[in-house]
Formats: C-alpha cells, sequence, structure tokens
C-alpha cells in the first residue's frame, strides 16, 4: 500500500458522521503564546462537501445576536480536538442555505428536530478514530 491510501484509510476513521441539518459542537484547538486552549463553536450544518475524501469540510452556521456567522471547518484539519452532535433533524435537502434568508427562530421552525440521548451523542475524537487502544481492564 502507498502512504497515500494508509493516510486515507486512516483519515475515513476520523470523519465526522455530522449531516445537514444537525447541531453540532466543533472544539477547536487555539493557539495563545505557548498556551493551548479549546473553543467550541456551536451551530446547524448547513452543508457537507467532498463527502468522505481527505478534503471533506462541513459548514457550520449560528446565529448570535441578530447576525448569522459562518464556518467552514476541514475535517482533516488537525487543530479540530472533536465534533460531537448535539441534535439531529430531519431536512430534505443535503444544502441548506435557504437558512440564510431565515431568522434564528424560522430555521428552527424549518429543521424537524429528533433528540439525539446524551449517552448516545457521537464525539468523534482525532486521536481515538486514528488510533485506537486496546481495552486494558486489570483484572482483580
Amino acid at each position: 500500500m502507498t502512504t497515500l491510501a494508509i493516510f486515507n484509510q486512516k483519515l475515513a476513521k476520523t470523519l465526522s458522521p455530522a449531516t445537514s441539518g444537525d447541531v453540532v459542537r466543533v472544539h477547536q484547538k487555539i493557539k495563545e503564546g505557548e498556551k493551548f486552549r479549546i473553543q467550541t463553536f456551536e451551530g446547524t450544518v448547513i452543508a457537507r462537501k467532498f463527502g468522505n475524501k481527505n478534503t471533506a469540510t462541513i459548514t457550520v452556521r449560528r446565529t448570535t445576536g441578530g447576525y448569522g456567522v459562518e464556518r467552514t471547518f476541514p475535517l482533516a484539519m488537525p487543530g479540530i480536538d472533536k465534533i460531537e452532535v448535539v441534535k439531529q433533524a430531519k431536512v430534505r435537502r443535503s444544502k441548506l442555505y435557504y437558512l440564510r434568508g431565515k431568522s434564528a427562530k424560522a430555521a428552527r421552525r424549518k429543521l424537524k428536530a429528533t433528540s439525539v440521548d446524551s449517552a448516545q451523542a457521537t464525539n468523534v475524537t482525532a486521536t481515538e478514530a486514528v488510533e485506537t487502544p486496546a481495552e486494558n481492564t486489570p483484572t482483580e
């Protein structure tokens, strides 16, 4: 196998299961001086592009203070610590660009939410997905 094929196999494990309409919380590593901190960005996924390739991206939109803010996150970016799905919604389109013209309340009405239990909430951590160590449980 070539190194590119090995990289793509590891990447396929790290890609987020978030789809359009899901409310996700993206944890991103930010470097300030010599320290790292985690900054979260929570919003609705309005687009997922490039499928399961190493160039896959998701566009997340949230409305704060009456202003819409969109950020595009490459899923293979090492700066992303984890992506967790907070809520799932049943939508009929893959690109939800029409939500740009809606207010926050109207956008929530458009998305038919289905609940995600906290035990079933999907957390994808880049380090967990690349290397999954065997469970070492001490025997007593």
